[in-house]
């Protein structure tokens, strides 16, 4: 049974953090939940479907990455993980098995009130800019692969891709700005709603991803590829 609309699941095993974390959301509007232990996160997740995941990487039962990893392919609201800060390696492992966004630990209260915001706007305006376009322009078909907007899904020639949300996103920002080049500045405010500080690496780990995904070559990439210094350029023709 899905959660109350805007409620935020804390998976974490720090009763003191996450009671801390639920009130401070709670004051700003947001239904909280809470979680410690990562094993019975994975099946409330699937079943609840709250609408944004909290996820702390250190947790009895399961860790974080086995959460992520467990929930990806029945889950597609946005996870936040909660990485330790400055490190490299986690961030980018929760972004390949899908995660949408990071914040360190120990994580400011504005801070982590932000991305969960603009992760929730983000996904609200997904649902509503499906809804407001005409169908003709939901569906993008590039040789063998077909992108769905109304759907959220997309096709190699027969095959349904596995795109995790915030990858979905990114493939129809490219894609449908097909022959233009997007700067990491552009992408990172029409998708995480916050300046590009000039070292996240999260847009090039989707990049990377979406790039095995769709057949194009990750060493000399005809669809998507990469303009130094200046972003990114989903070719139309190749």
């Amino acid at each position: 049974m899905s959660l109350e609309k805007n409620t935020i699941l804390i998976v974490e095993d720090d009763e003191r953090l996450a009671l801390l974390t639920q009130e401070y959301l709670q004051k700003n509007g947001l239904n909280v939940a809470i979680e410690p232990d990562g094993r019975n996160a994975i099946s409330r997740i699937i079943a609840e479907q709250p609408s944004l995941v909290i996820l702390d990487l250190m947790l009895p039962g399961a860790d974080g990455f086995t959460v992520c990893r467990s929930v990806r392919h029945e889950y597609t609201g946005p996870i936040l993980m909660l990485t330790a800060r400055g490190d490299d390696v986690d961030q980018i492992l929760g972004l390949e098995i899908g995660a949408d966004d990071y914040v360190a630990k120990p994580a400011k209260p504005r801070v982590l009130l932000a991305r969960i915001q603009s992760l929730l706007r983000r996904s609200s305006q997904s649902a509503e800019i499906s809804f407001e376009l005409p169908k003709e322009d939901q569906n993008i078909v590039f040789g063998p692969l077909k992108i769905d907007n109304s759907r959220r899904e997309a096709w190699l020639k027969e095959d349904e891709l596995e795109l995790t949300s915030a990858e979905f996103d990114l493939l129809w920002l490219l894609a449908s700005n097909a022959g233009r080049i997007l700067s990491r500045e552009e992408i990172f405010s029409e998708l995480r709603g916050i300046e590009y500080d000039g070292q996240d690496r999260s847009v090039d780990v989707r990049i990377s991803r979406i790039r095995s995904k769709i057949g194009d070559d990750p060493i000399h990439p005809r669809r998507i590829k990469t303009i130094r210094s200046k972003g990114y350029l989903f070719v139309k023709e190749v």
